[in-house]
């Protein structure tokens, strides 16, 4: 899948990636509440219709805004997660938090991470992005580094 762009507007390149519903959710989903399989995206509250994730993925993943990786726990599954750029898009995801919960009727549950985000900004978006980024080194020791066996013993 080729990633069209209509202009070379800032405004306008970005959403040729972002600007359906779908792809943010999916960030978000990563972002905030943590998951990483399809799986976990297709049992948002939102209800993605299957083609349509496996699309969103596609084009995420080409735009390099997340990773699509091996699952560590099972070969039947896939892994994704938030890229430098991916994570990047943490402030934007932050003011469209907060335009909701100004101007949307929200669940309490937002509005309480909302005033998270309008009483430190700074310090929360410093810590999630932290917690992202360690997220990512862990992952990529865990496939990067070669399986180890201990060195076999003879008994007598």
């Amino acid at each position: 899948m080729k990633i069209r762009k209509r202009s070379d507007c800032p405004v306008s390149s970005t959403l040729d990636i972002l600007g359906d519903k779908w792809s943010l959710l999916i960030i978000r989903d990563i972002m905030f509440q943590g998951k990483n399989t399809y799986g976990d995206f297709a049992q948002s509250a939102e209800k993605i219709a299957t083609n349509i994730l496996a699309d969103r993925l596609m084009l995420l993943d080409e735009a390099g805004i997340v990773e699509k990786k091996d699952h560590p726990e099972s070969k039947a599954k896939f892994y994704y997660r938030l890229t430098e750029k991916g994570i990047d898009l943490m402030p934007l995801l932050m003011e469209v938090i907060l335009w909701g919960d100004k101007y949307m009727d929200i669940s309490a549950e937002a509005r309480i991470f909302a005033r998270q985000i309008r009483k430190d900004k700074g310090r929360l978006l410093k810590a999630l992005s932290v917690d992202l980024r360690k997220q990512r080194t862990k992952e990529r020791a865990r496939t990067s580094l070669p399986a180890t066996k201990a060195p076999r013993t003879r008994t007598t």
